[in-house]
């Protein structure tokens, strides 16, 4: 079973390249912490792969995180704190896996990449 973790982005938000990255590391860590030991040990020795992936906007983001939260893969909702470009409580990112490739692809599969 090979691994991979998804990082979703809103695409509406016209985030600065540097708050894109910084909200994609955010959700990438968190779904990461999510995984747990086994799932965190087995995708690093696979070299941690991940895919990027954009949304229009937070009802799609946020319907993706609840189908991967329901089919209970590793996953973080990211909700920026309103200190720089965006306003407080803005949902930005989500992070789904590490878990197995094809459990992640059932949920993005459909999303284009970033």
């Amino acid at each position: 079973m090979k691994m991979k973790q998804a990082i979703v982005i809103r695409t509406d938000l016209d985030m600065g390249k540097g708050k894109l990255c910084a909200q994609s590391s955010h959700a990438s860590l968190a779904a990461f912490l999510e995984a747990g030991p086994a799932k965190q040990a087995k995708w690093l020795k696979e070299g941690a792969k991940k895919v990027v992936l954009k949304v229009k906007g937070e009802h799609e983001l946020v319907s993706i995180y609840n189908a991967a939260f329901k089919a209970k893969l590793p996953c973080a909702l990211i909700v920026d704190r309103g200190l720089t470009q965006i306003p407080y409580a803005t949902k930005t990112a989500a992070g789904i896996g590490p878990d197995a490739d094809l459990k992640i692809d059932k949920i993005t599969g459909k999303l284009k990449l970033l």
